[in-house]
């Protein structure tokens, strides 16, 4: 018979969360963590690693690094391996949304929120596939958003990057599923982050946003735990190529 706890459990799996430094991202790394992965957490900002790590505790390691720099993953991959080995399953959490219209959208910011957003999740999946196919087994988690699927204002870069990464997981799961590696999306709704600082910022704005919802709130971390660990461990066996939105019923109105 089968063990509902075992379809959960992580132990002896090594999880690479990019973004780990805040957010979503930081909230994954807890919860693959206490699901007994060991956690590899990828970001720019030092300090915040750190705390994570004295949060954590020796499952959890770190490499300081930015994914848009496209001629550096390899390195990233193989110095953020190490410690633990190559990963197992990867939850691409690394984000970027400038916010800006169509007049003040520059070729520059353009480049930069669609090399973190849409090329890193790929070009670190490609690195790391490998080790992945001669498992047989891999998990790898990409972020889309409401936007890709629904035009916010000031999300022109932002919402491509997003509507790109549903795609780009159909086709990942179409290349890699048949080696063992499911590759899904989730699409959380309007979470407390960095990235929505100036959503929640504004009472009113978040207010309207939550009775946008089914179930008439916005998200907290902790909603993010149960879609994000079924998506990353063996209960999610026969699943891929698919967006999860965790969204409050946001995307059913």
């Amino acid at each position: 018979m089968v063990s509902l706890n075992s379809l959960f459990d992580l132990k002896n799996k090594v999880a690479l969360v990019t973004g780990a430094s805040s957010g979503l991202g930081r909230r994954a790394a807890i919860v693959l963590s206490a699901a007994g992965a060991k956690v590899i957490g990828v970001a720019r900002r030092r300090d915040a690693l750190e705390e994570l790590r004295k949060e954590i505790g020796n499952s959890f390691s770190f490499v300081v690094g930015d994914v848009a720099q496209r001629d550096k993953i390899k390195n990233l991959l193989s110095e953020a391996s190490k410690e633990f080995g190559m990963p197992d399953i990867l939850v691409h959490a690394a984000g970027l949304n400038p916010r800006q219209t169509a007049n003040e959208v520059t070729s520059e910011g353009w480049d930069k929120t669609l090399e973190i957003n849409l090329s890193a999740p790929f070009f670190l999946s490609q690195a790391a596939i490998s080790a992945m196919k001669e498992r047989g087994w891999g998990r790898i988690v990409n972020f889309a958003s409401l936007q890709s699927t629904r035009a916010f204002p000031g999300g022109l870069a932002y919402g491509a990057s997003k509507g790109g990464i549903v795609q780009l997981t159909r086709a990942m799961a179409e290349e890699w599923s048949g080696d063992g590696i499911c590759v899904n999306a989730i699409g959380p709704g309007f979470f407390p982050t960095e990235l929505t600082k100036a959503v929640f910022d504004d009472s009113e704005r978040a207010e309207r946003n939550a009775m946008q919802t089914c179930i008439g709130r916005n998200g907290r971390l902790e909603d993010i735990d149960g879609p994000l660990l079924f998506l990353c461990s063996e209960a999610s066996g026969y699943v891929t190529g698919q967006v999860l939105m965790v969204d409050g019923g946001f995307t059913s109105k």
